[in-house]
């Protein structure tokens, strides 16, 4: 595949800038290494990744990843590359051909590329070349310059503060996705950083953390980020499913989340776990279990206390390929479960979580203040995940183990603070990039014992984890 005219022309410019181009990032330090950090981020260590347009290697190299592959259309650059970092392999190539892409060793955890997009003569093309070194669960992510601020970073040419370029393609967010859906990529997120991308005595590293990190005004920043995946292969077929349903003080309901629930798929397991109840709740999860010998029911007892432990104990005991979760109360009905089922094995979503905040829920489900709240904290958190979350706290949620085990390798970034038991998933999911797909649910009043919700003591919590969150999700 030969080179357009202006292909030769960005290769001759690559060339040419492989000599300065480590003393443009050394320059421009605080740019680069907020921009490596928030990669790093999101890639995680020891990944399998491909980065397309990789320069001298600097990114490459700054993710630590099990096997680096970069590729740049310039042979003095790779030429460089090779020498920064022999522990990497790094080949000269255009990322828009398909046989070359095609002849690489993948597939890739990650594939990124950074700035590259920029210099495609046909980006729907390229997207869909990468197709070849991708499984379900590799995430492309696309990182480059915001259109809005193509004047001041032609000025900063001009005066000597930024790394020449030639003409580029100067794309909105919107743009991006746009390619990429006709590529059969769906994008899981997207973030802007760097509202000022100097450090300014430290000044300019304040301002990025705390405001430019929020709504509308961090779309004024230099730096788009767009975290995608693949459509196109199969996904999992009729999976065994573990349902955990965490209770404590729940006897009334014990037989009726049995009765009810559907058998939606051919492999079944039912793990209560108990929660030192005072109702006599595991002596009927006994009974019931003799009741029903046809049902795979399970019973565990918690060592710790709260949702949180009951569900890890639950989930660390599973051996279904689909993890649910299931509250004693069934305000979220039992027979809603083959939706979230559905769901997940079709592809839609890789953490499928419950909303009870968009159909109207049956009176006394839900109190005013609570109501609110959840609307409240709703919007906080999906500014916060980079994902729609109407509802934080319904009680299912729906993920394969196989990513559950994931979020358990990764747990230690965010650690044991989680009072509800739902962020320890929600936050894992977002740290993996997973995609999230609401199922709405017709909330349900309880029929049987009291709610534990203690709407002042869990508010606070809520808003704590409001904190929680932006510490390690946005101020990175």
């Amino acid at each position: 595949m030969k080179l357009t005219e202006r292909k030769k022309q960005i290769e001759r410019h690559a060339d040419i800038l492989a000599k300065s181009r480590d003393r443009w990032i050394k320059k421009n330090n605080y740019f680069y290494n907020d921009d490596c950090s928030y990669m790093r981020f999101l890639v995680g260590e020891k990944a399998r990744v491909l980065d397309l347009g990789c320069g001298t290697g600097y990114l490459l190299n700054s993710l630590n990843p099990s096997y680096g592959v970069g590729v740049d259309l310039s042979a003095n650059m790779v030429s460089t590359a090779q020498q920064n970092y022999p522990n990497l392999e790094f080949i000269q190539g255009d990322l828009e051909n398909k046989d070359f892409i095609s002849s690489l060793q993948g597939p890739f955890d990650f594939i990124i590329l950074s700035d590259a997009i920029g210099y495609l003569d046909d980006c729907e093309e390229a997207f869909l070349g990468l197709h070849s070194l991708c499984t379900p669960d590799t995430r492309l992510i696309i990182s480059y310059y915001s259109w809005r601020w193509q004047p001041i970073l032609t000025l900063g040419e001009k005066i000597g503060l930024k790394m020449p370029s030639v003409e580029m393609n100067w794309l909105s967010t919107e743009d991006t996705m746009g390619f990429l859906q006709l590529a059969d990529f769906e994008t899981v997120k997207r973030e802007w950083r760097q509202l000022v991308p100097r450090s300014l005595f430290g000044l300019g590293s304040l301002i990025n953390r705390f405001i430019g990190t929020l709504p509308i005004i961090r779309r004024l920043s230099l730096r788009n980020y767009l975290v995608a995946r693949p459509m196109r292969e199969a996904r999992l077929e009729l999976p065994s499913t573990t349902v955990v349903i965490p209770c404590r003080n729940e006897k009334g309901n014990i037989e009726n989340a049995v009765k009810r629930l559907p058998d939606f798929c051919r492999d079944l397991e039912i793990i209560y776990v108990e929660g030192n109840s005072q109702d006599g709740t595991l002596d009927e999860i006994h009974r019931v279990i003799k009741a029903y010998p046809d049902k795979d029911i399970k019973v565990l007892v918690q060592d710790g206390k709260g949702k949180g432990d009951a569900v890890r104990k639950g989930f660390d005991n599973a051996r279904g390929d689909i993890l649910m979760i299931l509250d004693a109360d069934l305000t979220v009905p039992p027979e809603d479960l083959p939706k979230f089922y559905r769901a997940i094995v079709t592809g839609k979503g890789e953490y499928i979580n419950g909303t009870r905040l968009v159909y109207p829920m049956d009176d006394q489900a839900m109190r005013f203040l609570n109501f609110w709240a959840n609307r409240t904290f709703s919007v906080l958190f999906s500014w916060l995940l980079n994902q729609r979350f109407t509802d934080t706290l319904c009680g299912t949620k729906v993920l394969t183990k196989k990513n559950y085990e994931k979020i358990v390798s990764n747990r230690s970034y965010f650690g044991d603070f989680d009072p509800f038991g739902d962020f320890d998933l929600i936050f894992g999911a977002t740290k993996l990039n997973l995609k999230v797909v609401e199922v709405p649910i017709r909330y349900a009043a309880r029929e049987y014992g009291e709610t534990q919700i203690s709407r002042f003591r869990h508010g606070w919590l809520l808003l704590k984890m409001v904190f929680f969150a932006y510490k390690k999700l946005k101020i990175i």
